[in-house]
């Protein structure tokens, strides 16, 4: 069987991380996700994760780094997460979302995130109090 990637955005801006609630389809409506989407054949990982973050938010970003692991959604189908900083655009919710939070890291658990997602939130979590950590520390 042929496994296809979806590729999640921990977007992150001014140490926080967006969060988009599902309004589609109705078993996932009402709870949260890292936004993103399908790659596409011949389609690089970071090269899906812009294109899907333009086309469901309406923004441009930069894809970092892979977060570590993949996480099952069906049978063929995994969840790759990457870290991705904003470079132009206001996010707006568009096709499968009606909301969008960017959250603290002390915010994370404040949404009912999809089960899938909630590994790789963790650890953009992390990254984000290691980031806010660092930039505290005088002379680092």
């Amino acid at each position: 069987m042929t496994v296809r990637v979806v590729v999640g955005g921990a977007l992150c801006h001014q140490g926080r991380l967006l969060a988009a609630r599902r309004s589609a389809p109705p078993e996932l409506a009402g709870r949260w996700e890292l936004p993103g989407g399908k790659a596409e054949p011949g389609e690089s990982v970071a090269e899906a994760l812009v294109r899907e973050l333009r086309e469901e938010l309406g923004v441009e970003a930069e894809p970092l780094e892979r977060i570590p692991g993949e996480w099952p959604l069906r049978p063929g189908l995994v969840l790759h997460v990457w870290t991705a900083r904003l470079v132009s655009g206001e996010p707006a919710p568009r096709e499968d979302h009606d909301e969008l939070r960017w959250l603290a890291p002390d915010e994370l658990d404040s949404v009912d995130w999809l089960d899938q997602d909630r590994p790789a939130v963790a650890e953009a979590g992390r990254r984000l109090r290691a980031a806010a950590a660092a930039a505290a520390t005088p002379g680092v």
